[in-house]
């Protein structure tokens, strides 16, 4: 690990600042809340900064807030108090369950709600100090022809990396809104948007500009008549990034579907909605036939790569599964 500088700082304005002042001087800064992730990757050498700005520090970025349409959780709640807050569990019982998965029960007490739809992402390539990839600046994407079974089959080119936040695809199953504070004050968006594809831009991630930080994620109730899923298939049961996850959030009436969100995780450079499937089913009497029809159209785009091509089989079925458990 190279040497560092870290600056606790006492507000968001000073956090700000201090990210703007450290870009335009051309000195590479990082803000750090848990730091279980980041950490790791300073160990590793894959990020150097030279500044660390500590987030912990501020007060009042702590906290979950039930308001009349859902929850505003602040971006240095862990992971760990989201999956205990007895609102959320009795409200949004599959975003709880959905922060019980990540990582283990030491990294959840660190993790923050921020860090966790923030992650770099996931690829042994980009994580490894011994190889310069195309998003470290490198030519090449090694996954397309080296070990690439953990890697994108949607969404994937140039670069073919996965984006493993476990809360995201919940979040975006619920329609959820991201705070961001930068120099030019705050804005609010939709978390959907949050995150920016290889095509547009392989060199980021979300659209998190030089200054800006991720203040509060809202998370809206869903409409009457609506059921939330989620399930995460990992290589092992223990602390892993997931193959495959899903989360669903369908709204039925009469036993019709009214409206419905599909939102797959681990397959793609960032959280992928399946919007022609959510159209399919629309209107439909969900059974299993019907669910089985909205997995394949989900996957209809599919690009896997020579070694991750049972991803393909695996989405399918988990779409298929949590819309017989939503229904």
């Amino acid at each position: 690990m190279k040497s560092f500088e870290n600056i606790d700082v006492k507000s968001v304005k000073q956090a700000v600042g201090l990210l703007q002042k450290f870009s335009q001087e051309g000195k590479p800064a990082q803000v750090v809340a848990g730091g279980s992730e980041l950490l790791q990757l300073m160990k590793d050498r894959v990020a150097a900064p030279q500044y660390l700005i500590n987030l912990k520090t501020i007060p009042g970025l702590n906290y979950v807030r039930e308001e009349r349409g859902g929850f505003r959780i602040g971006a240095l709640t862990t992971l760990a108090e989201i999956e205990e807050h007895q609102g959320v569990r009795g409200k949004l019982l599959f975003l709880s369950q959905a922060a019980g998965e990540a990582a283990s029960p030491q990294i959840r007490n660190a993790g923050t709600i921020g860090g966790n739809i923030c992650q770099r992402p996931f690829c042994w390539y980009f994580r490894s100090s011994q190889f310069l990839c195309l998003r470290k600046g490198g030519e090449v994407c090694f996954a397309v022809s080296g070990d690439n079974r953990y890697h994108a089959i949607l969404g994937g080119g140039p670069s073919y990396i996965v984006h493993p936040s476990d809360l995201a695809p919940p979040l975006i199953a619920l329609g959820a809104r991201v705070k961001i504070a930068g120099p030019a004050g705050e804005k609010t968006v939709p978390l959907e948007k949050f995150f920016v594809l290889p095509q547009l831009d392989y060199r980021r991630e979300n659209i998190l500009v030089p200054g800006e930080i991720v203040t509060e994620v809202q998370a809206p109730y869903p409409k009457s008549g609506s059921r939330g899923f989620y399930h995460k298939e990992r290589e092992r049961q223990a602390w892993d990034h997931a193959i495959v996850s899903i989360s669903t959030v369908v709204q039925s009436q009469g036993g019709v579907c009214q409206d419905a969100r599909v939102v797959l995780g681990g397959v793609a450079p960032i959280p992928w909605r399946a919007a022609k499937a959510e159209d399919f089913l629309r209107g439909k009497r969900i059974s299993e036939d019907i669910a089985q029809a909205a997995g394949k159209i989900a996957l209809e785009g599919a690009r896997p790569l020579k070694d991750n091509i049972y991803k393909v089989e695996l989405a399918q079925s988990l779409i298929q599964r949590s819309l017989i458990a939503s229904a």
